[in-house]
């Protein structure tokens, strides 16, 4: 039976009281967005009770564009429920932030990096060893999404900020310990080398524990390459790798990390392969924007532990609004069986990957006000339930580096350039309307839009 999705869940999940999250207040919500850090419909003389309707009610509007997180069992705000919120003021006076200028606005973007001849063994570390009913795919292969893409949706996501691919090519090596730069072997399968230009940095590599796949980088010494790898006049790079991450013994996997101070971030493609996603029980079903079907939210709570509890405040949901907008375009998206439109998925989901990471590289922290694309997930199947949009207070923030700390427009300005950029997104997501998350969110923008203007 398919879902209808016909009611939706807007507040945090019944689970979230059990895990010990508390979702922040209207009022507090809204002073978030502020660089004063004080509600802004407060005005001088104003009754608390009328502020306080006033406030519920601006809030109400906003809960079915930008509801709050989902909170299911094992997400990530279910394991770290006291995650510290960062606020627009808090952002704004953050010292270590980098801030935008025109000596250093561009944001590069590196392609993965080629396999030369002498380490060939590492194209056997692209396939997943493991597919549907737990066979061996290892001879199946999509290519990963391309470098281009990933700078065209950066470009309009990012709406002001020059995005240019990286002038160098890179290439795996073998590592030697003896010559830094040669392109020996070594004979030591435990590391490779990574050249840019005239660097090369050691990697360190091993074999998946998950046995997921053959062949793993260090996360962390990848990021050393991309620190070396940062031209004088990036804002940020991004380093893309097609090859699966561990960043440390403890971890089965990384998908990605930013140093925001240094300007750097790094992504594997890896575990976004569409191949992987009955392994890692992906309900497609219910990725973004269905992740907020009611249904869904109270089974995956009910599987989770008995003690919980209903809620005892329910809305209704606008049937106008952007997030049903969203629901009701993406229905139509059928699972993907052509190489082609799997392809597309995988660079649906790599896509919020990689503007999150880019969103550290700004000085965001995680954010736990709203469901966001810029909320921590703690694996596979919670990353596919939240959204590709900013919420009002990451959104804030973003508008405020690009349209008044890099173009010099005044704060009535930023109203302009959020509404600019949502037309860049809408366009950008119109051309892969084969992906129910692109189509969602060109849906969910344009009712958004009406709402604006």
């Amino acid at each position: 039976m398919i879902c209808p999705h016909d009611d939706l869940q807007l507040e945090p999940s019944a689970h979230a009281q059990e895990a010990g999250y508390i979702w922040s207040t209207p009022d507090r919500r809204l002073a978030a967005t502020t660089s004063s850090g004080r509600n802004p419909l407060a005005a001088s003389g104003q009754g608390v009770g009328f502020l306080k309707k006033l406030t519920q009610d601006a809030s109400d509007k906003l809960s079915d564009t930008f509801p709050g997180p989902l909170v299911l069992p094992d997400d990530e705000l279910a394991w770290d429920p006291k995650c510290a919120p960062q606020s627009f003021r808090a952002w704004l006076n953050e010292k270590e932030r980098n801030k935008p200028a025109m000596t250093r606005r561009t944001l590069y973007v590196a392609a993965v990096p080629e396999i030369t001849s002498a380490v060939r063994f590492m194209e056997d570390w692209l396939r997943p060893n493991i597919g549907k009913n737990g066979k061996s795919t290892s001879s199946e292969h999509l290519a990963s999404p391309t470098s281009e893409d990933i700078i065209n949706y950066l470009s309009v996501f990012y709406h002001g900020i020059p995005v240019k691919p990286f002038p160098h090519e890179l290439q795996f090596i073998p590592w030697s310990e003896s010559k830094k730069k040669s392109a020996k072997a070594s004979g030591n399968t435990n590391f490779v080398g990574l050249v840019a230009g005239t660097d090369c940095t050691r990697i360190r590599t091993r074999p998946s524990p998950d046995g997921v796949f053959q062949g793993q980088l260090n996360l962390n010494d990848l990021l050393d390459a991309a620190i070396e790898m940062l031209p004088d006049d990036a804002y940020s790079i991004l380093l893309l790798v097609d090859q699966d991450m561990y960043e440390d013994d403890e971890d089965d996997f990384s998908c990605g990390r930013a140093y925001g101070g240094s300007r750097i971030a790094v992504v594997s493609t890896a575990r976004y392969n569409p191949l992987l996603d009955e392994f890692a029980k992906i309900d497609y079903a219910h990725m973004w924007p269905a992740s907020h079907c009611k249904s869904y939210v109270d089974d995956v709570c009910a599987a989770g532990g008995p003690q919980l509890r209903e809620r005892t405040s329910k809305r209704p949901v606008n049937p106008s609004g952007p997030l049903w907008a969203a629901v009701e375009a993406a229905k139509g998206i059928k699972e993907p069986t052509t190489p082609a439109d799997r392809r597309a998925l995988w660079f649906s989901k790599l896509a919020r990957t990689v503007v999150h990471e880019l969103g550290h590289c700004l000085g965001m922290d995680h954010c736990v006000y709203y469901a966001c694309v810029m909320q921590a997930a703690a694996g596979m199947g919670e990353d596919v339930r939240q959204p590709p949009y900013l919420c009002p207070v990451c959104l804030s923030k973003v508008s405020h580096a690009i349209s008044c700390e890099l173009q010099a427009r005044s704060e009535a300005g930023k109203g302009d350039y959020i509404k600019e950029r949502y037309r860049e997104i809408a366009n950008f997501s119109e051309s892969w309307s084969q992906v129910g998350l692109f189509t969602g969110y060109a849906a969910w923008i344009r009712t958004r839009l009406k709402q604006l203007e």
